[in-house]
């Protein structure tokens, strides 16, 4: 299972992965302890990046002709991880109304996480195996959406639909570039657009909910008052103008203790602004962009190497990666409703910082590959 390229990562590449961890490792602590007002988030944290490290430090050693071999077990052991927070406590765990995580009573395994990274090797695979089944199109497309239906219902019974739009998109994404199945994909995704555009239009003129859900966030007399359903982002946009260009310094912030929900997690962003400032807030984003921008050229490089599998991953992981990280700004700046996302390597969190590191070390491992000389043999996929 394990090779060595006699190469060793990208510096550059591998320097802003762990900048960008070490800052949010420092602000996840600053936020938990505002919050909590005691070190237990901050050592959970660290062992969390702990072991997200010693695994993707494996993932080096790892060829991906492996992940190709084993992505459809791993995909079906995903669905069965799925599955199996519906158990009855102590091994499913229910949250808040969420059923996502599987007891392990030293911590807590969120599968969702892990679903993320299986559909991106196992989409691979599956595009790699079909990309030239030209006959029969439609019934590429069918497989296709089975595949990421599996994911979205056991996903959407856990109640996690923000875990539900990240691993579709990316799916769905990785099959645009792919060039594979574009005009059934078209034909279906417009008609679904369209209909539910319609239906939703039609609800809204016979008075239902639904359309006032989806434009009530952006409503200016619901901002005016102290509705709930705005107040997250509100008290948000009330740390990032206080700290202004440089912020109000390292562990200052107020809108942490007890004003702003989940700050060391989904609204971390918002704590940034306010201790550390815009130029907090451009660091994150710039560094951030970097390792997006050197990722995707990891994916195109692999491409030109004829090396498909390789390129699908790195371009799933990095399209994976884009899309939570840009969503987890639109919230924090008022964009966007509030929802249960975590900006990688910044947020507090276990499963999802492992699995993050784990992805980086994959694609670590793709341009790895790329610039070894034996990059064209059959092995390297």
């Amino acid at each position: 299972m394990f090779e060595k390229t006699g190469l060793l990562p990208d510096k550059n590449l591998t320097i802003a992965i762990l900048l960008l961890l070490i800052f949010g490792w420092i602000m996840s602590f600053s936020a938990s302890l505002g919050h909590f007002g005691h070190y237990g988030f901050f050592l959970k944290q660290t062992i969390y990046i702990s072991l997200g490290l010693m695994l993707a430090f494996t993932c080096l050693k790892i060829p991906l002709y492996f992940y190709k071999k084993y992505a459809k077990y791993f995909f079906v052991f995903t669905l069965v991880c799925l599955a199996l927070v519906f158990l009855p406590e102590p091994i499913g765990r229910t949250v808040n109304g969420s059923t996502r995580w599987i007891n392990f009573v030293v911590f807590k395994f969120q599968p969702s996480e892990m679903m993320k990274i299986a559909m991106i090797l196992y989409m691979a695979d599956f595009l790699v195996r079909h990309e030239k089944d030209v006959k029969k199109p439609w019934m590429g497309l069918i497989k296709t959406l089975i595949i990421i239906g599996l994911a979205d219902v056991l996903l959407l019974l856990e109640m996690d639909l923000g875990a539900t739009i990240i691993i579709s998109l990316t799916a769905l994404i990785m099959l645009f570039a792919a060039g594979v199945y574009l005009m059934q994909l078209t034909l279906v995704g417009s008609g679904l657009i369209s209909m539910v555009g319609i239906w939703l239009y039609i609800d809204g003129l016979n008075g239902g909910v639904r359309w006032a859900r989806m434009t009530e966030f952006w409503q200016i007399e619901l901002w005016s008052n102290n509705s709930e359903k705005v107040y997250q982002t509100k008290q948000a946009l009330i740390g990032i103008a206080r700290g202004d260009w440089t912020g109000v310094g390292l562990g200052n912030g107020i809108q942490k203790y007890n004003k702003l929900p989940e700050p060391h997690t989904d609204m971390i962003f918002s704590v940034i602004g306010e201790e550390i400032g815009i130029i907090g807030m451009l660091f994150v984003i710039f560094t951030f962009g970097f390792i997006m921008l050197k990722g995707f050229k990891i994916a195109k490089d692999a491409l030109k190497n004829r090396r498909k599998y390789s390129s699908y991953v790195g371009f799933g992981i990095c399209t994976w990666l884009s899309l939570q990280f840009s969503v987890n700004i639109a919230m924090n700046l008022g964009l966007i409703p509030p929802k249960g996302f975590p900006l990688p390597l910044v947020s507090y969190g276990g499963s999802s910082m492992v699995f993050v590191l784990i992805a980086l070390g994959i694609l670590l491992r793709i341009d790895m590959e790329n610039r070894c000389k034996y990059s064209k043999q059959k092995k390297y996929v």
